[in-house]
């Protein structure tokens, strides 16, 4: 129902590009021109500065945005309770999560909800915490998904899962004939760790933190951008990983890694929703109260 203008221009203003606006809504950039001329010509001034390749939003611009978001989010707010009273959900769900969850929690929930509602468009994308933080604050999501203890005040936060961090070597490691190392040991183990920024780091650094131990403390051999990616890296090294133990629980039962215990050192965390104050779109709503539904076959 919502007037597609403004989506063309929430998508422009916000990539700063017609090129990807096109992109990402799938139409013709000449298409994308058009719409955006309509509502210059509506409003009777330039929206864009246009300088070679490259646009700028003008003041109009910039009160269009500031105006756009809450019409947007109103509208969607309007098909979600206007379906509900036919017990009908369609729309558009954005829906972004930390690549821990995005691999490993998320995937059979988004399979039955989609199969239970098919008239709704979920897509998903997957970064580190942060990214997904970013990503809503500058409204390119409906609703996020993030792993850590760290939280934003400009973000609100729901409590989901429980999850623990855990340290892991592969078997045909030298390190596999440990059962458990002291906080000192660790400092010389060689590790490979995920990057700044995930949630994954940020529980490993806090808890560090409570030994008065830094990072840099640390022999960090490498740090990489997925827990998949340290998993194939533990297959061909001598180093020890710190991953959720979500992650690793079907080569636990294969055998292929060993949980090194390290003492004294507890890494509990939280895989929490997250969703701008006062901005819960209705859809995000419902998939939130799904999940918590079926949070069981997790």
């Amino acid at each position: 129902m919502s007037d597609f203008r403004l989506i063309v221009f929430q998508s422009v203003a916000r990539n700063l590009s017609f090129t990807k606006a096109s992109q990402e809504l799938f139409i013709t950039q000449p298409a994308i021109t058009k719409h955006i001329q309509e509502l210059e010509s509506q409003y009777k001034v330039p929206l864009f500065e246009r300088l070679g390749n490259r646009i700028s939003l003008t003041s109009a611009g910039q009160l269009l945005l500031k105006h756009c978001e809450p019409i947007l989010a109103g509208y969607k707010q309007l098909d979600y309770e206007m379906n509900l009273l036919h017990d009908e959900h369609s729309g558009d769900l954005k829906l972004g999560a930390s690549t821990t969850i995005a691999q490993y929690v998320l995937p059979p929930l988004l399979a039955i909800f989609t199969e239970k509602f098919p008239e709704l468009n979920v897509t998903l994308i997957n970064g580190n915490s942060r990214d997904i933080e970013t990503a809503l604050l500058e409204h390119q999501l409906d609703l996020g998904m993030v792993e850590g203890n760290l939280r934003q005040s400009t973000l609100k936060y729901t409590s989901y899962l429980e999850d623990e961090l855990v340290a892991v070597v592969h078997t045909s490691s030298k390190l596999a004939r440990l059962e458990e190392i002291s906080l000192n040991a660790l400092k010389t183990v060689p590790l490979v760790l995920r990057e700044r920024g995930s949630g994954t780091l940020d529980v490993l650094e806090t808890a560090l933190q409570s030994h008065n131990i830094k990072l840099s403390d640390l022999t960090i051999r490498m740090q990489l951008g997925s827990t998949e990616s340290i998993k194939r890296f533990l297959e061909k090294t001598d180093c020890m990983g710190v991953v959720s133990i979500r992650s690793i629980s079907r080569e636990l039962m294969s055998g292929a890694f060993k949980v090194i215990e390290i003492k004294e050192l507890a890494m509990q965390r939280d895989f929490s929703f997250v969703c701008l104050h006062g901005n819960e779109n209705g859809q995000a709503q419902f998939f939130q109260q799904f999940a918590f539904h079926y949070k069981e076959i997790l």
